[in-house]
């Protein structure tokens, strides 16, 4: 495993990303405050580049390669964030990219990658056909690999979210003349292959030491909870959730990471997660995806839970296969 990422990276991840990603808005709602007796402030990254905050990992990656590297572009396998942020970031970066994805892939993610121009493989949609033919065509290419999830630079990438987030926060409460001790007492992100919030914890507690971080897990894909319970990283389950961009295994090097950082994960029901994703189309009016969703839906199915603290919440993406809702609509259109 190679050396774990550190504050130092993440700082150097955000001059990286500086005019490239978006600065994601930071939202409030005086009626999830009112339910949960908390203040909370929702981190957008379903409004950045792609779709969700895979970008900001991405790019970082990308940027940091040699000429080499370059000429021969990138490969990965993803369920759909990941492979539209790579291929925006290898075509900003002016080189090719090629993503191997499930074909189960959402039909939104799939346009999506070949849209930002990426070489799109399909496999059958288990983790062993994904690595497998991700090996076969590195081979014929001599692509880099660009793991979605368990590489520093991508860790480094994803916690310049939260770090974003400590900084809206603290910049618009300076304006209002009240800060806050503490920016926050709590962050929520969701937990998939470990990116994110591995990120996230190393920014938020180098940030706020005495902040709680806490992942965010389907029930049905808790091989994060199990891990980190038994204290080995489970790798062999199969995940049954909606949230499609949580069903990768934990990463090895994210695991270390979270193993000494995170506080606690917490799992959400299936009908918690809808339950979630419907309440943000609803209330806030803005469209999140089910993995998204999972980082919600502690908030509102355990109103009590954080009473009284300051929640940071991680909104991941917004990328949702509308095709059946669409398909409902009368047509033609004009």
């Amino acid at each position: 495993m190679d050396t774990l990422p550190e504050w130092s990276d993440v700082l150097s991840a955000t001059r990286i990303l500086d005019g490239i990603a978006h600065r994601t808005p930071v939202l409030t709602c005086r009626t999830l405050d009112h339910l949960t007796g908390a203040h909370v402030f929702l981190k957008c990254e379903n409004f950045q580049r792609t779709g969700s905050f895979k970008f900001r990992g991405a790019f970082t990656a990308v940027r940091s390669l040699d000429a080499k590297q370059r000429r021969h572009g990138v490969i990965t396998h993803s369920s759909g964030n990941f492979a539209q942020a790579l291929a925006l970031a290898a075509r900003l970066e002016g080189i090719t990219a090629t993503v191997i994805m499930p074909e189960d892939s959402t039909p939104a993610k799939l346009r999506a990658s070949r849209g930002y121009g990426a070489r799109v493989i399909l496999c059958k949609p288990v983790q062993a056909s994904r690595v497998e033919a991700t090996r076969r065509e590195q081979q014929k290419s001599g692509a880099t690999f660009v793991d979605s999830h368990d590489d520093a630079r991508i860790i480094a990438g994803q916690g310049t979210a939260v770090f974003e987030l400590v900084e809206q926060i603290q910049s618009t409460e300076a304006t209002r003349d009240h800060r806050s001790a503490s920016p926050l007492d709590v962050v929520l992100a969701p937990v998939g292959g470990g990116g994110l919030l591995a990120g996230t914890a190393i920014a938020a507690k180098h940030l706020c030491p005495a902040l709680r971080v806490i992942g965010c897990e389907p029930s049905a894909a808790d091989d994060a909870f199990r891990s980190l319970q038994e204290g080995r990283r489970i790798v062999d389950f199969v995940p049954r959730t909606i949230a499609d961009g949580l069903r990768t295994p934990l990463g090895e090097m994210n695991f270390a990471v979270i193993r000494s950082l995170v506080d606690e994960i917490i799992t959400v029901s299936e009908a918690e997660i809808v339950g979630a994703m419907r309440w943000a189309w609803e209330r806030l009016k803005v469209i999140i995806e089910p993995s998204s969703a999972v980082a919600l839906a502690p908030l509102l199915a355990r109103t009590s839970r954080f009473q009284g603290d300051r929640v940071g919440v991680v909104l991941s993406g917004g990328n949702v296969d509308l095709d059946p809702f669409f398909a409902t609509m009368p047509g033609p259109y004009p």
